[in-house]
């Protein structure tokens, strides 16, 4: 088969060895190759117009700008990008903000490579693809919570561990409207202190830990 008939696949992700192990799938099938690497987000934004590949792999976690952002930008410039997601998060959060940014599947990195094979021709014929695994999670919490900038912002605080004193401290706020913002916060994640509020933010992919 020659190269113009293959599925031409761009692989974006800043972790060599897992790079190395996408591209060695990739290029060990007849009807797919690699056609560019990039190390960061905005590598694979500028990448994406030079090559305008069939199908993207996007790590989610990158440098310089987030896998996220980056397809949303690539999906910008050109709305029938295809785009799938490859993470280490498999958190509800994470694939809802991916499939706002227009990724068409959402793999997590402990996936075989068949089912990475299955999803990459799956999209390229243009279609979607997120395992019965994943579409679980997408379904198992309430609607997304609908977190203010600043709640978001005290969230992150409250799983770092810190008191609404040292949280008021940290962002120049009362500490009056701390606690008015963790109430708030706890209504809208349907949880009763701050130990279930960290665990669910970190369950469903809202905060990640450094």
């Amino acid at each position: 088969m020659s190269e113009p008939d293959k599925i031409r696949i761009l692989i974006a992700e800043d972790h060599f060895v897992a790079r190395v192990g996408v591209r060695t799938i990739v290029n060990a099938q007849d009807d797919m190759i690699v056609v560019a690497e990039a190390t960061n987000g905005q590598q694979a934004v500028e990448l994406y117009g030079q090559h305008l590949p069939d199908v993207t792999l996007l790590d989610l976690r990158m440098p310089v700008m987030s896998g996220t952002d980056a397809a949303a930008a690539i999906r910008k410039r050109h709305p029938r990008a295809r785009l799938i997601a490859l993470t280490m998060y498999g958190g509800d959060e994470d694939i809802r903000r991916a499939a706002r940014a227009g990724v068409q599947a959402y793999l997590t990195k402990d996936v075989l490579h068949d089912e990475l094979l299955k999803a990459i021709r799956a999209v390229h014929a243009g279609g979607a693809y997120f395992p019965a695994s994943l579409a679980s999670v997408m379904v198992a919490h309430a609607p997304r919570p609908d977190l203010s900038g600043r709640e978001l912002e005290v969230l992150e605080l409250v799983v770092s561990g810190m008191s609404n004193k040292e949280i008021a401290y940290a962002l120049t706020i009362a500490e009056h409207t701390v606690k008015n913002h963790v109430k708030s916060i706890f209504s809208k994640l349907g949880v009763a202190d701050r130990t279930q509020a960290a665990t669910a933010a970190i369950q469903r992919g809202i905060v990640h830990l450094p």
